[in-house]
C-alpha cells in the first residue's frame, strides 16, 4: 500500500543479490545429531531484492540489477520479482546456479544467514556497464542508485560494485550503499570498505555494522550522510554536524529477516521524493515494523 501523500514515482535502480531464501524456524532449540521440528518456507530472497521489492511496494518504479542461473530456480526468483513490480535488469548466466540462502530464525525473531551466493559472485562491472546504459542511466529518468555492500564485500563482484560507484559519480546520480552484513565488513576491513564507498551520498548500517566500521567518527568525511538501524531503539541520519532520530514504530516481532531492507525502501523512498529527514527515518521504521511482522524479507504480496 503507497504511502499517503507519496509523490509520483520515481525510478530507483538498485544493484546487489538476488537468492531463494528457504526460512527455517525450528519448534525450539536446536538438538545437535538429532531431529529438531522446524517450520519452513521458501521465498525470494537478497539484501537488495527486498529493499527493491518494499520500494515498488511504496509505489516507486524500480529495477534490480542482479545475477541469477539460467535454471529454474532461477526462474522463481525472476517471477517472484515481478509479482512484487520488480523489473528485473540481469543478468542470467548460463555458466553459473542461483544463489540460495538459508536462514535459521530463533525463539525472538533473530535471524542467522547461511549464503550460497552462486551466481551473485558472478556479476562483473560489464554486466554493470551494460544493464545501467540500457536502463538510461543517466538519461532515462534515473533519480536514484541503490548498492547493496554484499557488492563491494565478496570479491568476485567487487569490481561490479565499484563500476557502480563510478557510473552514478559520473553521472551525478544519487548513490546509497547498505553496509550489509557485519561480518563480511569485518573480514574486508573498515578502512578498506570506507575506500570503496568514499564520496557516496548515503551509508545505510545497522548498529553491529557501524561498529565493524569503527563508529560515527571513522565514517565522517567519508560519506555525506550515515542512516544508523537501530532496531527495536530507533534510527538515526547525520552528517557528521547535526543529528536527527526517530524511534521505532511498535511491532510485533516475527521474523527479522529483511528489516533492514525494508527500512532503507522507507527511507530512500521518502528521501527521494524530497521528504526531511525525519520524515524518511519515519517511512523507514514503519516499513520495517511491518517487515518483522511475517516470515520472510519481502513484503505481503496481497497488499502491493
Amino acid at each position: 500500500m503507497a504511502d499517503p501523500g507519496l509523490e509520483p514515482a520515481t525510478r530507483i535502480v538498485v544493484v546487489g543479490d538476488l537468492l531463494a531464501d528457504v526460512v527455517v524456524v525450528p519448534d525450539g532449540p536446536l538438538r545437535p545429531g538429532t531431529d529438531t521440528a522446524a517450520a519452513i518456507t521458501s521465498s525470494g530472497g537478497g539484501s537488495a531484492a527486498n529493499t527493491a521489492a518494499w520500494l515498488a511496494w511504496t509505489g516507486h518504479s524500480t529495477s534490480l540489477v542482479a545475477a541469477v542461473g539460467d535454471d529454474p530456480l532461477g526462474r522463481s526468483v525472476r517471477d517472484d520479482l515481478a509479482v512484487h513490480g520488480v523489473e528485473h535488469l540481469g543478468p542470467v548466466l548460463a555458466e553459473a546456479a542461483t544463489g540460495t540462502c538459508v536462514v535459521l530464525v530463533d525463539a525472538d525473531g533473530e535471524r542467522t544467514l547461511l549464503p550460497d551466493r552462486a551466481a551473485n559472485d558472478r556479476l562483473t562491472a560489464e554486466h554493470v556497464g551494460v544493464l545501467l546504459d540500457d536502463a538510461g542511466l543517466p538519461l532515462g529518468g534515473v533519480a536514484w542508485v541503490h548498492l547493496s555492500g554484499y557488492t563491494l564485500l565478496h570479491a568476485g563482484s567487487r569490481g561490479a560494485g565499484q563500476e557502480v560507484v563510478a557510473r552514478a559519480r559520473a553521472a551525478g546520480v544519487g548513490l546509497s550503499v547498505d553496509a550489509a552484513g557485519a561480518g563480511p565488513l569485518r573480514d574486508l576491513g573498515a578502512d578498506a570498505f570506507l575506500e570503496l564507498v568514499d564520496g557516496a551520498d548515503l551509508l545505510l548500517a545497522n548498529a553491529d555494522e557501524l561498529v565493524a566500521l569503527g563508529g560515527e567518527d571513522a565514517v565522517a568525511g567519508r560519506v555525506r550522510g550515515l542512516v544508523t538501524k537501530r532496531g527495536g531503539e530507533g534510527a538515526t541520519w547525520s552528517d557528521g554536524h547535526e543529528q536527527v532520530e526517530v524511534l521505532p514504530r511498535p511491532a510485533r516481532v516475527v521474523d527479522t529477516t529483511g528489516a533492514g531492507d525494508a527500512f532503507a525502501a522507507g527511507f530512500l523512498g521518502s528521501w527521494v521524493g524530497g521528504a526531511a529527514v525525519a520524515d524518511a527515518l519515519a517511512s523507514g521504521a514503519a516499513r520495517a515494523a511491518e517487515a518483522v511482522a511475517h516470515p520472510g524479507g519481502r513484503p505481503p504480496v496481497a497488499h502491493h
